[in-house]
């Protein structure tokens, strides 16, 4: 096991009053650059809501080793595995915080409307709370005071979730129940200890295994304002996660979000400590929450203490695990493949088959995957190279403003990214969420089973590059819902007749230098911390999945000399750039750059001897091929 957990053995009574004491006792982590502190303040015994710290005591880690365990004795609590989880540290996070900061500084009026929606999901209960008691909105001061707030998405967060409206109510709007009810997946709860100790009655609800109680945060809609502040009327998607997994064949399979986002154990668990008239219960989630978010993550940990977040390093090591595995094996896979070789071009395809049950990548548009393709001679010379990252992990050579989709990639600054950008009123690229008005570019691969035609599409789209190329989400005959994605990589030898390596890779970027630039031309005292943090951070993007294709002769039939068994083509080098072919019964000959372009396609007549054919003006090397009776040959010219 990576976690290393010590701690005394308590009856269920005394770790509920041991818990209690700690919220009573007013402790303060300062959030220093704010002076801000997270004041650990009871709630009411009469609210919808109790912290976290009130669960572990019984569904944390057991020191006698007989509940929270799995068949082979680890420790599976659901409370550790939880805590040092972005979902656990959404109301901590830096990047969230120095985002609303920058959206309320670009448009302070609506100051206090942004940040209500943007806790309504990063600090569901404290914002819930708020609002029951008579506010009208909820900031980040209130957040940086309130003990439910701060808790991010905690416990009750998602357990008492009810099933009116469910799968109906989006961007934040949480259909919680206020019955004192704790949902969970199995049934028949053994219900006396939390009614007793914390006052709440376990209750079973299928909806607890399904994706939508992930619905009401996981589908976010913003309105729309101009350069100016003033509201258009208008909308934006910001995240459609759910509605892109509805339009996929997942659901008809019955996998849901839980599926892959809290794995499921066969194993008997009893899942309450001290509770000796307690069974097992099967299948058990576990509660990882691992998702792509990689290098938040390791900031959270760099940061722990300055953020308040009060977690050993050894459960973030166990949260960074499963999320790097969840990016290599439930992403995406690649399969790289030759088609052809012609007129000193190779031909390449690789194949990107989306693994997840929703777009990859998906959620908050700042995350991108870029494809790094590679061609390297037989001495380890570059002869090809796409998708480089530069010192700062942004992509060499991107196109302003954005990199448009590609389905063929013939030249060394072009790269395939898959990703999301915005643009607002004028159709300008912007990362400033509330002036988002349109969809500039989407070419996020979508899951298998995903149609243009579905109900939810209208919250989902495709951009109109990546819908015009035939082998997107399109099978040989154009139908749609494969879930892949082909690009073409159309290769110059540029004289080069060897051996070649191909390398083709996938890296994960959650956070990318660029999507920053806006952001930090502002200076707040969250938008400078982060920027702090981000500066000291490791930036490496996440690799993914990585095909090669080793041993490749490139070029192949391309002769260096002038002559080839009873083909002729002379002069070489042509001064003049007049040419002569020789041959038995010439039907056809072509003329290629070393680029790969066609420039010359004549019929031969079935002569034996054609004279006087001139070249392109260009200097440079050229690929003449040439069909007779007999043979192909393909012959290489200096101009």
């Amino acid at each position: 096991m990576i976690k290393t957990k010590h701690r005394s053995a308590f009856s269920v009574a005394i770790i509920m009053i041991a818990a209690f004491s700690y919220l009573n006792a007013n402790q303060n982590t300062k959030y220093e650059s704010l002076k801000y502190s997270h004041n650990r303040n009871p709630i009411d015994s009469g609210e919808f809501f109790i912290g976290a710290k009130l669960c572990n005591g019984c569904h944390g880690y057991d020191s006698t080793h007989l509940a929270n365990i799995d068949g082979n004795g680890n420790d599976v609590n659901v409370f550790d595995d939880w805590r040092s989880t972005m979902m656990a540290n959404a109301a901590r996070d830096p990047f969230f915080h120095a985002k609303v900061s920058h959206e309320i500084t670009v448009n302070p009026a609506h100051a206090l409307e942004l940040q209500t929606k943007c806790l309504d999901c990063h600090a569901p209960m404290g914002k819930f709370t708020a609002f029951f008691h008579g506010a009208t909105s909820y900031t980040l001061n209130d957040l940086f005071t309130d003990t439910l707030g701060i808790e991010g998405v905690s416990c009750m967060s998602c357990h008492t979730i009810g099933t009116t409206g469910l799968g109906s109510m989006f961007s934040g709007d949480i259909p919680y129940d206020t019955t004192k009810k704790i949902f969970g997946p199995f049934p028949n709860p053994f219900a006396g200890p939390m009614q007793l100790y914390v006052g709440m009655t376990p209750t079973f609800s299928e909806h607890m295994s399904t994706s939508e109680v992930c619905s009401p945060c996981h589908t976010l809609q913003t309105q729309t304002a101009d350069l100016s502040g003033n509201l258009t009327g208008g909308t934006f998607v910001e995240q459609a996660t759910y509605h892109e997994y509805i339009n996929s064949a997942y659901p008809v399979q019955q996998i849901y979000c839980q599926t892959c986002h809290m794995p499921q154990l066969e194993d008997q668990v009893i899942i309450a400590n001290q509770i000796l008239a307690l069974t097992g219960r099967s299948p058990f989630n576990l509660h990882q929450f691992a998702g792509a978010n990689y290098f938040m993550l390791n900031i959270l940990k760099a940061n722990k203490t300055y953020l308040g977040i009060q977690v050993p390093d050894a459960y973030f090591d166990s949260t960074l695990l499963y999320t790097s595995n969840n990016l290599t094996k439930n992403s995406v896979a690649i399969s790289l493949s030759q088609d052809s070789l012609k007129s000193d071009t190779s031909y390449f395809s690789l194949t990107l088959t989306n693994k997840t049950g929703h777009k990859f990548p998906t959620g908050y548009p700042s995350r991108r995957a870029v494809v790094q393709f590679v061609v390297l001679k037989e001495n380890g010379d570059t002869l090809f190279k796409s998708g480089i990252f530069g010192s700062n992990y942004e992509v060499n050579n991107i196109t302003a403003p954005f990199e448009k989709h590609h389905d063929i990639i013939k030249m060394q600054t072009q790269t395939q990214i898959y990703e999301m950008i915005m643009g607002d009123v004028n159709n300008n690229k912007t990362t400033v969420l509330e002036r988002a008005s349109d969809i500039l570019k989407d070419n996020r691969l979508v899951p298998n089973g995903f149609t243009t035609n579905h109900f939810s599409y209208d919250t989902s789209k495709i951009d109109n590059e990546a819908l015009a190329d035939a082998d997107f989400n399109k099978n040989i005959a154009g139908v749609q819902g494969n879930g892949k994605d082909i690009v073409h990589y159309h290769i110059p030898s540029n004289g080069y007749d060897g051996i070649v390596n191909v390398y083709a890779n996938v890296f994960y970027q959650s956070v990318p230098p660029g999507w920053l630039q806006e952001m930090f031309s502002y200076s707040t005292a969250l938008i400078d911390t982060f920027k702090s943090m981000y500066q000291a951070a490791d930036k490496t993007p996440v690799l993914c999945v990585r095909s090669e294709l080793l041993n490749i002769q490139l070029p192949s039939g391309i002769k260096n000399g002038n002559s080839a068994n009873g083909i002729s083509v002379y002069p070489s080098p042509s001064d003049n750039g007049i040419i002569t072919i020789k041959g038995q019964g010439i039907k056809v000959y072509e003329i290629y750059s070393s680029d790969g372009k066609l420039h010359l396609k004549a019929n031969g007549y079935n002569s034996n001897l054609i004279s006087g054919i001139k070249l392109p003006n260009q200097k440079g090397i050229y690929f003449i091929k040439v069909i007779t009776s007999n043979e192909t040959g393909i012959f290489k010219i200096l101009r």
